[in-house]
């Protein structure tokens, strides 16, 4: 059997900010068209503020986003 070596992308949530996408990826829009993101670390907004969504131009500062950069625990649909 012949392992295929998937591209490993590693991908750093900042606190109030951005995440941080690096090394090999793919980025594609919701049809699986490729998006080129022009380079090989990029920022994906979280604020969903960006005017050049997906990626991230800052706006989150202005706006005051707050999100923390380690998973937070689900909350239940129940509470």
């Amino acid at each position: 059997m012949i392992a295929c070596a998937m591209p490993q992308a590693r991908i750093t949530p900042y606190r109030d900010g951005p995440l941080i996408v690096r090394g090999e990826f793919r980025l594609e829009d919701q049809n699986g068209n490729p998006i080129d993101p022009g380079r090989e670390t990029i920022a994906l907004c979280r604020c969903g503020k960006s005017g050049s969504k997906p990626f991230c131009d800052g706006t989150h500062k202005v706006a005051r986003f707050r999100a923390p950069s380690t998973p937070q625990p689900l909350r239940s649909a129940a509470s």
